[in-house]
């Protein structure tokens, strides 16, 4: 009898943990991962951000407007619309721009860094997140700019 009750209850806690890791299968996973797409754009082949838990990938971003053409007025002007739609993006996902700890800034030419950093100062709400600047050989549309952001939502 005793033995019958230890098998009894061995197998309702063997039946629990299996329940548990069904629910916890790749299907589980893709339902806490959360696609945002702030533009509306259809047919692209990627997510404008994407949240995994309480962070928050924000791919990257041109400086275009709603159409999604660049805007005129060289760096200045695409860095502020870039830093826009990475904006939506943020909002979009029920972050805040204060959530955003780290950006990536691909530049067409890094001579034009002091112009970016200008208005990315003016934008970017303090603490500053961790920054990495860099010089690409081409951008997509031959935009001037592209940034992409993670975003972390405090507790």
């Amino acid at each position: 009898m005793q033995m019958q009750r230890g098998i009894l209850f061995t197998t309702f806690w063997v039946v629990i943990v299996l329940m548990l890791t069904m629910l916890a299968s790749p299907t589980s996973f893709a339902q806490s991962n959360r696609a945002i797409n702030a533009s509306g754009a259809k047919g692209l082949p990627f997510s404008e951000g994407m949240v995994a838990g309480n962070t928050l990938y924000v791919a990257g971003q041109e400086g275009t407007d709603e159409s999604g053409k660049l805007v005129s007025g060289g760096i200045a002007a695409e860095t502020k619309a870039a830093l826009e739609n990475i904006q939506k993006v943020v909002k979009t996902a029920g972050f805040d721009m204060k959530d955003i700890v780290s950006v990536t800034v691909y530049l067409a030419d890094i001579k034009e860094f002091g112009d970016m950093n200008t208005v990315y100062k003016q934008i970017m709400p303090d603490p500053k997140p961790a920054r990495a600047t860099i010089q690409a050989a081409a951008l997509v549309n031959n935009a001037r700019i592209e940034v992409s952001a993670v975003a972390v939502k405090q507790k």
